[in-house]
């Protein structure tokens, strides 16, 4: 199925995210049907903060290595688009079309000085349906899930913030809404009523189980850097035991058991 295909399909899509070749063999060999990278996850690997701390140029390389060992769709998270202007993200959008890419994620908000705050919604819109236009007039495919900040930021008014920006991101070109650590069933089914784009929704403590996602309006469904996270704590957690115990036990744990 092309990639936009699969975010109208039965069950949710389900993206493997990943940070670099081996978490993609590992999606693929797993029978993923798509993969996304996660911004948090390549940062940390490569030993910087969140944020567009690293330089394009770097995330390029990381998509190159990831392509080169997976055929699977490959949505690519550009946070803010490491660009001030929409020719400068249009131009970073294009150097990964160029690779194959099947998608992006563009978010509306920034870390700026440390601290990650919102865009106003009409300006986001604008840089947005002009990054559009510019891709699609160089003849350009890319699926554009557009991220909204609203509940990660703890917006207080969350869900009216979040359809309005739906709304306009919509008007503006988006092909899909993701709203990272939405949780709320209810929430999630009144979004994917009023907004006419694939939800997308992010593994969170106490997130519901996929089918009753799927029941709830989700279209697909994002690990974000949690896996990341986890096989991270469980590299330290070995490596401290490995130092310990003065053994190397623990590496073959799984093999004796």
């Amino acid at each position: 199925m092309h990639f936009a295909e699969l975010h109208h399909q039965t069950p949710p899509l389900l993206i493997a995210n990943v940070w670099d070749a081996a978490s993609a063999v590992a999606a693929r060999k797993a029978g993923y049907q798509a993969t996304g990278t996660s911004s948090a996850a390549i940062a940390a690997m490569l030993g910087y903060e969140d944020g567009e701390a690293l330089a394009f140029e770097e995330l390029l390389y990381i998509v190159t290595r990831i392509k080169a060992v997976n055929n699977l769709p490959l949505s690519v998270d550009v946070e803010a688009g490491f660009g001030r202007t929409p020719a400068q993200i249009a131009a970073h959008l294009t150097s990964l079309a160029r690779l194959g890419v099947a998608g992006i994620n563009l978010e509306d908000s920034k870390v700026i000085n440390g601290v990650r705050q919102l865009a106003d919604a009409h300006e986001f819109a604008s840089t947005l349906k002009a990054v559009r236009r510019a891709l699609d007039e160089a003849g350009y495919c890319l699926l554009f899930n557009i991220r909204t900040d609203t509940y990660l930021l703890n917006h207080e008014q969350a869900l009216q913030e979040t359809l309005l920006r739906g709304r306009l991101y919509q008007a503006a070109g988006a092909d899909g809404l993701f709203v990272p650590c939405l949780t709320s069933e209810q929430e999630m089914a009144v979004i994917a009523r009023e907004i006419a784009l694939p939800l997308n929704v992010m593994c969170m403590p106490g997130l519901a189980a996929f089918g009753k996602l799927k029941n709830a309006g989700v279209s697909r469904i994002s690990m974000g850097n949690f896996v990341h996270s986890a096989m991270q704590s469980k590299l330290e957690a070995l490596m401290l035991a490995i130092q310990s115990q003065q053994s190397f036990a623990g590496v073959f744990v799984d093999e004796s058991s």
